[in-house]
């Protein structure tokens, strides 16, 4: 119902205030979206761009999200009429990109890369002490989650690697964020009867980047499904921003990628909290790797994932349209 309300008034908005435009470009998710774009384009006879970052309804459909098979179909045929409704569909990693060339193959794609601005490697001042703020140590081992607090992830994993290492006091994790599982992993955290896991609420961009030079490492873990073998979660380059190092529990290209090719990133299994545990001990024990991680991480993301590189290829494909 939410993601249909906004076709409707993006749709209505789109006919009473768009003028003619040569392309419109489409964010999906909400798959639905793409219903207002299609009409919006053909209406205004402008060409169509669908951007994909998540495929959905697979991802709905694998986690078990959506379990009717009528409503399944339905959207399955939506998802391939839009993709053949544009002129070209465009995709944030070579799994969505695979996916779409195989069920439609007819369907012109293009791989549009995450990425980060580097003008913003060059790290601020911070401004307050976050630790001290939340009353944490000084020689506090921090590991952090920021983002959304969603099924995907399966962040019950940070709370049970938390549960095998409360005989270090000083190693803290910290879940930033919210989403439809806050509430539920809340409960988990005092089942497990956990002192050293934390949630806070969201905060700004802005507060992020004084709260992230702060921080140890990051935690970045999705559920261990074959749809997520293609996923870039774009938290990363945030981490990188700040030369911090990763425990990356995402197999598939973002292993490839972060841990075997720029070799900047400790991998753990998805949905292993033991190895998490073990990772989290290894960085612990050895500040000098995650000092080399940290750095590793930044060139890395300077050298392949520069957002000015990655715009003038897709500004290319839009003035080839």
């Amino acid at each position: 119902m939410n993601y249909f309300s906004f076709v409707f008034s993006s749709l209505l908005l789109g006919i009473i205030k768009l003028k003619k435009y040569d392309i419109i470009i489409c964010e999906s998710p909400p798959l639905f979206l793409g219903i207002s774009a299609v009409i919006l384009a053909r209406l205004k006879k402008s060409k169509l761009v669908f951007n994909v970052s998540d495929l959905w309804p697979e991802s709905a459909k694998k986690l078990g999200l959506i379990t009717n098979k009528y409503i399944l179909e339905l959207t399955e045929k939506l998802e391939l009429f839009i993709y053949r409704k544009s002129k070209i569909v465009t995709g944030q990693t070579k799994g969505i990109i695979k996916s779409i060339n195989l069920r439609a193959p007819s369907v012109k794609t293009h791989l549009y890369r995450n990425g980060i601005n580097t003008m913003s490697l060059v790290v601020q001042e911070v401004k307050s002490n976050w630790k001290v703020e939340n009353v944490f140590n000084e020689n506090d081992f921090i590991l952090f989650y920021g983002g959304n607090i969603s099924y995907s992830q399966g962040l019950d994993i940070i709370l049970r690697a938390a549960k095998l290492l409360t005989h270090i006091p000083n190693i803290k994790f910290v879940l930033q964020g919210n989403g439809p599982e806050k509430e539920r992993l809340i409960k988990l955290k005092e089942e497990l009867k956990l002192e050293n896991v934390f949630f806070f609420p969201p905060v700004s961009k802005m507060k992020m980047n004084e709260i992230l030079p702060q921080i140890d490492a990051g935690i970045i873990p999705l559920k261990k499904l074959d749809l997520f073998l293609g996923a870039i979660p774009s938290k990363i380059f945030e981490y990188f921003v700040h030369s911090k190092p990763i425990l990356l529990g995402v197999d598939g290209e973002a292993r490839e990628l972060f841990v075997d090719e720029g070799k900047c990133s400790l991998y753990f299994t998805p949905e292993n909290h033991e190895e998490l545990a073990e990772k989290v001990i290894q960085l612990y024990n050895d500040p000098e790797l995650g000092k080399e991680l940290g750095r590793a991480g930044n060139l890395f993301v300077h050298e392949r994932f520069d957002i000015e590189m990655i715009v003038k290829e897709f500004h290319k494909v839009l003035k080839s349209l």
